[in-house]
């Protein structure tokens, strides 16, 4: 049994509790990422402004659900697959924060963008944010419901998100060598970098997913063959 005798219906409430505020934490960084894209591709100078100061309640969630995770291991001593949920919520928890992080960084490298004429239509960013935020979503969608084989999904789309980003380091790099603006085109790359670590952060959610269910440690071995057996 995953469950020992000692694990009271109140321990079962708080990790759904647990749960739901890890969903509210990745509504709130994915919002921040959303809006940080909007600001680029609408070349909107005052949202990218309220970005920079848009993460407080990321921080104060943070903050919460990491007293939660320490309250639940310290008070209920759950073991097996309630105590990898827990753990996998601590990482998790550090996962998302980083996201936001990384929308402030886009943030910034929008408003320094937004000072010079746009270098070139925008289309491979933008599906790199859709990309990601789609993958954000999911890998937390895989982790609540323990869905192995969503995770696995995620996973695979990271591959994507990794072309795209080459992609654009080639288009940028072949338009620095022909014209001068430099620094905007180093703006949009700094963007596309930012974008592929959302990425990578939302395969360390589904990893953790994976964890959860069938205890294996995939983040150093291959991630081929779909999701594992348990």
């Amino acid at each position: 049994m995953d469950a020992p005798p000692n694990l009271t219906p109140h321990f079962h409430d708080e990790m759904a509790h647990l749960k739901a505020r890890l969903l509210v934490m990745a509504g709130a960084a994915e919002e921040q990422v959303r809006d940080a894209m909007r600001a680029l591709v609408d070349r909107d100078h005052a949202m990218a402004e309220r970005v920079l100061t848009g993460d407080e309640a990321i921080n104060q969630l943070h903050i919460e659900i990491d007293e939660r995770c320490f309250q639940l291991l310290a008070l209920h001593q759950p073991v097996a697959t309630d105590l990898r949920v827990v753990v996998s919520a601590v990482k998790i928890n550090s996962d998302l924060e980083r996201v936001g992080d990384f929308a402030i960084n886009i943030g910034e490298a929008t408003l320094r963008y937004l000072e010079h004429p746009s270098v070139k239509p925008l289309v491979d960013i933008p599906r790199m944010a859709d990309i990601a935020q789609g993958m954000l979503r999911d890998a937390l969608d895989a982790y609540v419901r323990q869905d192995t084989v969503l995770a696995q999904n995620v996973l695979d789309r990271d591959d994507s998100l990794d072309g795209l980003k080459d992609q654009v380091f080639r288009d940028l790099l072949g338009f620095m060598c022909s014209n001068k603006m430099t620094q905007p085109a180093l703006d949009l790359l700094l963007i596309s970098r930012h974008l592929e670590r959302i990425g990578d952060h939302a395969t360390n959610i589904a990893e953790e997913a994976i964890f959860i269910v069938s205890g294996l440690d995939i983040r150093h071995h291959g991630r081929e063959g779909g999701a594992p057996t348990v």
